[in-house]
């Protein structure tokens, strides 16, 4: 490490943890070191002056979210770091395939338990854990999507751990958010911080409106030369609205919500002004109770009366699938590992978290003697909430998370505390390592494609392990270096 590095990285201290910036890995092509050279050249000031303009700049490109749990509701940015992440090609090659394999499970148990069951009749997992889970939807019985896809669109959470290995930590399969913020991500990146990208080879983030419209198109129904695809947002008042806006423009296709479609003859129609207009594939953005007034919650006004009776008459296709939700519940996660080898004979390329499943006599047992060492998650949230670290939790919070597991043991799993991986990150204090965690998004229609990269997401409070932009995590720009076999 030259002096110039030396200088800005002097009080950066990663150990005991993994860093992708300052570990050295065979195929990182010495990007890293170059990173490092050219922050040290910009030096903190200018970085941080620059990231200021930078996050004027999401501000003034409308890209925000809204934390409802906020008194004050309002629209904020989503923190942007300007040291970026870097992914070498054989780590993108088992995040890649890693993340198919997933997903190809995902769709697979989701077909089964909607048809025969059979996974549940041979004992690998218990029948409540699925009937009873409250995202099950009987209404999916014996219907077929088409190609067996349910998961469209998945965003699968992973973390390393101290050794520097992948662990999948949870699967989102039902509308999961974040994708606009990988691209907006390299575009700020492109204009903020060209000097620190310059002649570096990534592999490209663009492509995936043009993947994503391409796998709706795939599922549609029939044989339509050019079907008609639809982006289906609950409104503007929704806290990823800014994405829905983003996605259908990247698409190319109408932003609708539930006002602007009808259902005549179990065709759904779109209203246009020149009159109703046929639509093939919706792209929903919308949680399945606030899908068909007929079917789920009747006081809806977000959704399309008569939609999944045009859906199961093979009219009109859904992305995701109806009833996905099954399938990324915190307790079927430690299920994942029996269920890749069930259906694909395969063990699992990226393993999952070791979990404890409170439901089980065994999982209870060994949470509650171990309470203090470990983080409890209720398997019904997301977004971070309901979580207790034990190792950094007081006396109190023990007792009241012991009580709620003893309440109702079926609601909560529980994990050992992870050392997840830290990066660089631009702090208050100067560059200090922050930990963080990777969204890769796969878009499924006949195949599965992985947007190279994913979304990065960095706790920027120092100690913090709550990524979630919902509790003030932040993000990063995921650079996956092109090259390699």
């Amino acid at each position: 490490m030259d002096h110039e590095q030396a200088a800005i990285f002097a009080d950066y201290a990663p150990h005991p943890y993994f860093c992708e910036l300052t570990r050295e890995r065979g195929d990182d092509q010495g990007v890293p070191e170059l990173v490092r050279a050219r922050l040290a050249r910009i030096g903190v000031e200018a970085l941080r002056a620059r990231a200021t303009l930078a996050e004027t700049d999401l501000i003034d490109l409308g890209i925000t979210f809204t934390v409802y749990s906020d008194a004050t509701a309002i629209d904020r940015i989503l923190p942007f770091d300007c040291i970026p992440r870097i992914i070498t090609p054989s780590e993108w090659r088992t995040i890649e395939t890693g993340a198919i394999q997933r997903v190809t499970a995902l769709n697979a148990f989701l077909h089964d338990i909607y048809h025969d069951a059979k996974i549940i009749r041979d004992g690998i997992i218990p029948a409540d854990l699925v009937f009873g889970n409250a995202n099950f939807r009987p209404e999916m019985r014996d219907f077929a999507v088409r190609h067996g896809t349910y998961v469209h669109v998945c965003g699968i959470d992973i973390i390393r751990d101290e050794a520097g290995d992948f662990r999948i930590l949870e699967d989102n399969a039902r509308t999961p958010s974040g994708v606009s913020y990988v691209i907006e991500n390299r575009h700020l990146m492109l204009r903020a911080f060209p000097d620190l990208m310059s002649g570096v080879k990534l592999r490209p983030v663009d492509d995936y409106g043009r993947r994503l419209r391409a796998a709706m198109t795939e599922i549609a129904p029939g044989e339509v030369p050019d079907p008609q695809v639809v982006l289906l947002s609950p409104g503007i008042y929704n806290s990823a609205y800014f994405e829905h806006v983003f996605l259908a423009r990247e698409m190319g296709v109408p932003l609708v919500q539930g006002s602007d479609l009808t259902v005549e003859n179990d065709r759904v129609y779109m209203r246009t002004t020149t009159g109703l207009c046929r639509v093939h594939t919706i792209y929903r953005r919308l949680n399945d109770d606030f899908l068909d007034p007929e079917v789920f919650r009747p006081e809806s006004m977000l959704g399309v009366p008569g939609l999944i009776r045009a859906w199961r008459a093979g009219n009109v296709a859904l992305a995701n699938a109806v009833g996905t939700g099954v399938a990324d519940d915190k307790a079927v996660y430690a299920y994942m590992p029996r269920i890749i080898r069930y259906y694909l004979g395969e063990e699992p390329i990226i393993e999952n978290v070791q979990t404890n499943i409170c439901r089980e006599p065994e999982g209870l047992a060994y949470t509650l003697e171990h309470l203090h060492e470990l983080v409890i998650k209720p398997v019904g949230e997301s977004g971070g909430y309901g979580i207790t670290i034990g190792p950094r939790a007081s006396k109190a919070e023990l007792e009241s998370a012991r009580a709620a597991i003893l309440d109702d043991p079926a609601q909560w799993i529980s994990q050992p505390m992870i050392a997840l991986s830290v990066a660089p990150t631009l702090a208050e204090e100067g560059i200090g390592p922050r930990h963080l965690d990777l969204r890769p998004f796969v878009v499924t229609g006949r195949d599965s494609w992985v947007l190279p990269g994913g979304l990065t997401r960095v706790a920027m409070k120092r100690g913090s392990l709550i990524v979630n932009s919902s509790q003030g995590g932040g993000s990063k720009d995921t650079w996956v270096l092109a090259g390699g076999n």
